[in-house]
């Protein structure tokens, strides 16, 4: 990626405006929140620049040391001078990468669904076993998961769940998740002992903020209901469950985990809301892209992503050629390895587009 030292500049220098405003202490309180908000976006950038500023003059100082004529003082010089480099190389993706633009939506915190797929009873299962692998993931950097509707199969699982996930950059490390995830294992009703293959899709779509998407009550259409539980059974009195149409687009959201109309009718709305929310964002990408899709895949549900071969303890990502064989760690949480090669080969691609 080329660097254009006028755009360093321009960073830099706002970057340097925005720290005298923070400092005069006469910000009011909303532009006080923009500019420190826009000074944390630049500050890296600024940061960075630096670094490979001051890399590149150690460089220029130790090439000339090379040519000195004191023979321990050479060996030194190229010694360093090599180790240097591997530094400004480094340093220079570092700005590369601070440099490219930003998914807006990394920040946000992340609506998951899941859904079983093909393979009755066992893809239910796997369902809740992905659920959980995620919950885990969720504790281990400390974010958390509040769950917003689950439909529970007979056998146990998940024919559905939906669940918020909130913390700090959490759609920007959940984002890839999305698409088909596929499981290879022998289940406990098998008496043969033949391994069975079953599905489940996965969906993460970051919130959305009321401010993000206006919803006009005309046009809505908001049904109240009983709720039911397994086999028809009332598990409320009331009619509290809710079942909200968007006119215009005929999305449909279901909520009736509450025994609250008001609250159910809340969450139904924060699940539309998003929906509406992730519509809009691919539609405005796919113009942006056009047919181009990232090497991580385009995130829709009907991509088979991964495979979990129990047999063999092993999770394979298609989308990177990616296997590790830790399959009972990964499904424990432990994805730290899986989610930042994703974020890696997302990075590289990017950066490759920019250089073509």
């Amino acid at each position: 990626m080329t660097i254009a030292p006028e755009r360093i500049a321009q960073i830099e220098a706002r970057r340097d405006e925005l720290a005298a405003q923070m400092a005069t202490g006469d910000l009011p309180g909303d532009r006080f929140v923009a500019v420190s908000k826009e000074y944390a976006e630049l500050e890296p950038v600024a940061a960075a620049a630096g670094e490979v500023r001051r890399l590149r003059a150690e460089s220029e100082s130790l090439a000339y040391m090379t040519q000195d004529a004191d023979d321990d003082l050479r060996a030194m010089a190229v010694e360093e001078l090599h180790a240097n480099r591997q530094q400004l190389d480094a340093a220079e993706r570092a700005l590369s990468l601070a440099l490219l633009p930003r998914d807006a939506a990394d920040e946000r915190a992340a609506m998951l669904e899941i859904r079983a797929g093909t393979g009755g009873d066992e893809a239910a299962l796997f369902a809740g076993d992905l659920f959980r692998m995620y919950q885990r993931y969720a504790d281990n950097r400390g974010w958390r998961v509040d769950l917003i509707s689950a439909s529970v199969s007979d056998a146990g699982g998940y024919k559905e769940v939906v669940a918020s996930v909130t913390g700090a950059g959490v759609f920007a490390r959940l984002k890839f998740e999305s698409g088909v995830h596929r499981v290879q294992r022998v289940p406990a009703t098998e008496s043969g002992g033949r391994i069975h293959t079953s599905a489940a899709t996965v969906a993460v779509l970051p919130e959305a903020e009321e401010v993000d998407v206006q919803i006009d009550d005309k046009d809505l259409r908001i049904d109240v209901y009983r709720s039911s539980g397994p086999g028809g059974q009332s598990v409320n009195t009331t009619d509290s469950a809710v079942r909200i149409t968007h006119l215009p687009t005929g999305l449909v959201v279901i909520q009736q985990d509450e025994k609250s109309q008001h609250k159910n009718k809340a969450k139904a709305l924060k699940v539309l809301r998003t929906r509406l929310y992730e519509a809009e964002r691919a539609r405005l990408a796919d113009e942006r892209a056009g047919t181009r899709r990232s090497m991580v895949g385009s995130g829709d549900r009907s991509e088979r992503i991964r495979t979990y071969n129990f047999p063999q303890g092993r999770v394979t990502d298609h989308r990177i050629n990616l296997t590790l064989h830790r399959l009972p760690e990964i499904l424990e949480g432990e994805m730290e390895e899986l989610i930042g090669a994703l974020i890696a080969q997302d990075e590289a691609e990017r950066l490759a587009t920019l250089d073509a």
